[in-house]
């Protein structure tokens, strides 16, 4: 303990935090630490020195230092923990469509991180920062959100612009390493180093892999502390926002307008780690683009900008391998004169394509909105397709006659309208839109007509694909007299018409099964007043009126082709389980022999099973006098429910 003995006139030396003033003064400074242990030791137990200016007043109000319940000043790890973990929640709370003043910014630490002296929580500052910014950047660069959807406004604060992307990275690798050496039980795995230059761009797909698996198992880690340190404080005169230490909700409340929109509801620290799983699972999928080849596969997986793909490759010299690996159509062989014919074609497809490929980037509900629209620009592009096979074929005859361009470009145009109207209608159920007295138009739309004009077009592709395979061995033959062994031919799209097919039977079961609920009284069907069945189906299918080709199934058609009673006899109820039983084990088989089958074939596997076991016991007369409508459960799988019997 030290005193001032001697003291200036002016008590300059007093001043709190200015060693260098001290310096540059006359104070000199005794150390009385012995004569006060003395004095204590004068004291019996229990005994208080009492000072006249140091009344009850002064004690209660006096501040007990370094207590984080009195000194204000005070913040413990348990703090900063907290302060890590909601920060996280806010975050994800703006990427679900609030505004950063509401969410991120209401974290006073982010206002100006170069304050914070505890390096921990200046890295961590800086990285959600840096985080938002890219986050930002990236969603307005693929331009597929609207403004309810995602909100990039800044209002007026720093997003850390001064400091770069790897300094950041630096500063948190720093902290990370300072954490290990005090903590050796932080991370789940041990001695794994980590390359800020990879966590900056994680251009190889391998190395994001990786930082993904490490970032699952760190979510363990935090998952299991959630409960430790304070707990956020619920202030009713805010609100139901989460009060924590550092952060307060109402700081940007005069940057927003009068009306704002939006009321912004902070999630839970639970659902903030459930976020993240699913966003690592989602990660992990985009990862596996690389293992994919053609157009339809990628279509969910990355974005176009200057109608280039990653921005290095041209659209067309895409289009043009999309429709190589697709239909092999002669036209694409080199030194041909019909280069000008493709090149146009390639160049009107360009746009539907990148538009297509964007849409793919909205979220479900606006996916499907814009399919619908899209569907008009193909609708274009067939017929033009159409025009240039004609000319195509006419020009191929009198140059080579044992090849033919029959409908090349129009069987690849009309695939993708295909795919564009069997999604459109499958995410309905993904969405929930549809009644379950509408089931049955649907499925039956999809088994009866897309799925049998979808299968048309690949059995023609793939013949097409045969055909010019077999034109080009012949001449490699020709030139060389060697003699060649036969390599077992990959079939491209083997595995899709394979998948084509089960969906038609799962399509055509759950059809099926629909019509003999009907039957049996087990759906209930509304009272229609406004509106009618003809009026519910016509808007369903809206959209394909536009499309050309295949040509749209009006109600009355439907009605005709769905009837019952042209077939002598009638089917009863039983007859239409047992067929859709069979279809669901049709649908089994198929999938049963696909070699290393992916979640979608075990996800359908999963429904297919136990349907065929329902309707063997409805087939049987199994609770048919009963006329509670039976459940439909989509948690196996979003578009084919398992029938629950009640």
């Amino acid at each position: 303990m030290v005193m001032k003995a001697t003291v200036e006139d002016d008590d300059s030396g007093w001043e709190l935090g200015m060693p260098d003033k001290m310096e540059k003064s006359n104070t000199s400074w005794i150390d009385i630490t012995q004569d006060f242990e003395e004095a204590c030791r004068e004291l019996k137990l229990g005994e208080l020195l009492h000072d006249k200016l140091f009344g009850l007043f002064e004690a209660m109000s006096a501040i007990e230092m370094m207590d984080p319940k009195m000194d204000a000043g005070m913040i413990g790890n348990q703090v900063n923990r907290k302060v890590l973990n909601f920060e996280q929640a806010i975050k994800i709370t703006w990427l679900e469509g609030h505004s950063l003043a509401q969410t991120v910014f209401t974290c006073l630490y982010i206002h100006n991180p170069d304050f914070i002296e505890d390096p921990a929580m200046k890295a961590f500052a800086l990285g959600i920062l840096k985080i938002c910014d890219i986050a930002r950047e990236k969603v307005n660069k693929a331009a597929v959100f609207e403004e309810e959807d995602f909100q990039s406004m800044t209002y007026g604060f720093k997003m850390a612009n001064s400091v770069t992307d790897l300094r950041v990275t630096g500063m948190l690798k720093d902290v990370e390493d300072d954490m290990q050496r005090r903590v050796k039980s932080t991370r789940s795995r041990q001695g794994e180093e980590r390359d800020p230059e990879v966590e900056l761009e994680t251009s190889a797909v391998a190395e994001a892999q990786k930082l993904m698996t490490q970032a699952a198992d760190l979510l363990s880690a935090i998952h299991n502390s959630l409960h430790h340190g304070m707990q956020a404080q619920n202030d009713t005169t805010k609100g139901d926002h989460p009060i924590m230490m550092g952060f307060e909700p109402l700081v940007n409340q005069r940057l927003l307008p009068p009306t704002f929109p939006r009321y912004a509801k902070i999630i839970k620290r639970e659902e903030m780690v459930n976020y993240f799983s699913k966003l690592i699972d989602r990660i992990k999928t985009v990862c596996e683009v690389v293992n994919l080849t053609n157009l339809h596969c990628i279509l969910t997986t990355f974005l176009v900008d200057n109608k280039k793909v990653f921005g290095t490759h041209l659209m067309q010299d895409m289009v043009k391998d999309a429709l190589r690996s697709f239909v092999s159509p002669p036209v694409l062989s080199p030194n041909h004169q019909a280069k000008d014919y493709i090149d146009s074609f390639v160049t009107h497809c360009v746009r539907p394509f990148c538009s297509l490929i964007q849409i793919h980037g909205h979220n479900r509900a606006r996916q499907r909105d814009k399919l619908g629209h899209i569907l008009e620009e193909f609708a274009t592009l067939q017929d033009e397709a159409e025009k240039v096979d004609a000319a195509l074929h006419s020009m191929l005859l009198k140059q080579e006659p044992q090849r033919q361009h029959l409908a090349c470009l129009g069987t690849w145009v009309l695939y993708h309208n295909l795919r564009i109207m069997i999604q459109y209608l499958l995410s309905g159920f993904e969405l929930e839109l549809y009644s379950m007295h509408e089931y049955y138009y649907i499925y039956w739309y999809l088994s009866e007509f897309l799925y049998a004009w979808l299968m048309s077009t690949l059995s023609r592709a793939d013949s097409s694909q045969m055909a010019e395979e077999r034109i080009m061995e012949e001449q490699q033959k020709g030139r060389s007299s060697k003699k060649t062994k036969k390599k077992k031919k990959v079939r491209p799209l083997s595995r899709e018409i394979t998948m084509s097919q089960a969906y038609q039977n799962m399509c055509a079961g759950m059809y099926k099964t629909m019509i003999a609920f009907d039957m049996d009284g087990k759906v209930r069907k509304p009272k229609f007043e406004l509106d009618s069945e003809q009026v519910r189906y016509e808007h369903r299918f809206a959209p394909f009126n536009s499309v050309i080709t295949p040509p749209p199934v009006h109600y009355l058609q439907f009605k005709e082709m769905s009837d019952l009673n042209k077939y002598s006899p009638p089917p009863q109820s039983s007859d239409l389980y047992m067929a859709a039983s069979k279809h669901y084990q049709q649908a089994k088989m198929i999938l049963e022999n696909i070699p290393n089958p992916d979640n979608e074939v075990n996800r359908i596997l999963k429904v297919a099973k136990p349907n065929i076991v329902v309707m063997k016991l409805l087939a049987g007369g199994h609770k048919k006098d009963s006329k509670v409508p039976p459940e439909f459960d989509f948690s196996p799988h979003k578009y084919f429910p398992v029938v629950k019997l009640v």
